[in-house]
């Protein structure tokens, strides 16, 4: 993978970059937060479809993410990952350990705050996808060629056990969160 130069305006500060990369994860992003936006409309419920959507949806790009894209970003950077590679890692570890078991109001709610801190991370001038986005350069459209091709991420029933809980609380304080669920 080609490392990209990275523009600067007549200031010297680095422009923004909105590539191919960056569409497609961030439009991914809406994609999902609209799914689960859609499984908590009705005060007090959880719509299971769309739910399962969220749920399919979040763990889909997370995949991307580990197994595609920051991987390709570490290649790029010869060998050594992205420095907030670790954090990202963490938050997904708390995100797939809340989707186990069946969504409550808490967990739904630790969920929206994990994101709401995670996403601009990734979305926001000289987040991730930026980076990502710099260093691929010309192998942008693989990447995201790539990405597209991800299969689905097989689905399993929720889990409903305290030791699956207790890990759940385990993977936030261990992101950096103090979440009640």
């Amino acid at each position: 993978m080609a490392f990209k130069n990275i523009d600067s305006d007549r200031s010297g500060a680095s422009s923004f970059v909105s590539g191919k990369i960056y569409r497609y994860l961030a439009h991914d992003h809406a994609r999902i937060d609209a799914a689960l936006q859609r499984s908590t409309s009705s005060p007090g419920t959880i719509e299971p479809a769309a739910y399962a959507e969220f749920r399919a949806g979040l763990l889909r790009h997370i995949g991307m993410e580990e197994k595609i894209l920051l991987p390709a970003a570490r290649v790029a950077r010869g060998g050594e990952p992205l420095p907030i590679a670790s954090k990202l890692r963490l938050d997904h570890g708390a995100l797939t350990a809340l989707l186990v078991p069946t969504p409550t109001p808490a967990i739904v709610a630790a969920i929206r705050a994990i994101l709401e801190h995670h996403n601009p991370l990734e979305e926001n001038p000289g987040g991730v996808y930026e980076q990502c986005e710099r260093l691929a350069g010309a192998e942008a459209d693989e990447i995201v060629r790539r990405m597209k091709a991800a299969p689905a991420v097989k689905m399993l029933p929720h889990v409903d056990t305290a030791f699956v809980m207790d890990a759940a609380r385990r993977a936030l304080k261990r992101a950096g969160y103090n979440l009640a669920l």
